[in-house]
């Protein structure tokens, strides 16, 4: 099988991760306007949170494949903490070339560092290791989860 390049995988996300924040604006709204219920943000809050960790995951894993400076990566992550941020971001980086359609790392000559080679590797077997990235987000999201919420 072959991953979903890294354009189409940071899209995806990216529109995942601004549903979530809809949702999860919708139940504060009802939670905390309206006094109705806070249901919303009972299952809204730990969907956004799990798709937030995911999306940060990839922004990431496309960083290192296309070879971004510290300044997109950065960019990136901190796109999906304001509402909606992650849709411009990803047609910034798509526009610019910084996200295209294959994965550089796939060809092992190109991997120089260890995050490249073992993101090289990732790329070899993506099947294994998608199960692997669900794994660590979802103890991540656990162990977050454990601690409390970000809000009172």
């Amino acid at each position: 099988m072959t991953p979903p390049g890294p354009g189409r995988l940071l899209r995806v996300l990216a529109d995942a991760e601004a549903v979530t924040w809809s949702l999860l604006l919708i139940g504060m709204a009802l939670k905390y306007l309206t006094r109705t219920t806070d249901l919303g943000v009972s299952i809204a809050g730990p969907i956004h949170g799990f798709v937030f960790l995911a999306y940060c995951l990839v922004v990431v894993v496309v960083a290192v494949d296309q070879r971004w400076g510290a300044r997109t990566l950065v960019l990136g992550l901190f796109s999906a903490v304001p509402p909606f941020v992650t849709i411009p971001f990803e047609q910034s980086v798509r526009r610019r070339g910084l996200a295209p359609g294959e994965w550089r790392l796939r060809e092992a000559g190109l991997a120089r560092t260890l995050p490249e080679r073992a993101l090289h590797g990732v790329l070899r077997r993506p099947l294994v290791w998608a199960a692997v990235a669900l794994v660590a987000v979802a103890v991540v999201f656990a162990v977050l989860l454990r601690l409390g919420p970000p809000v009172g």
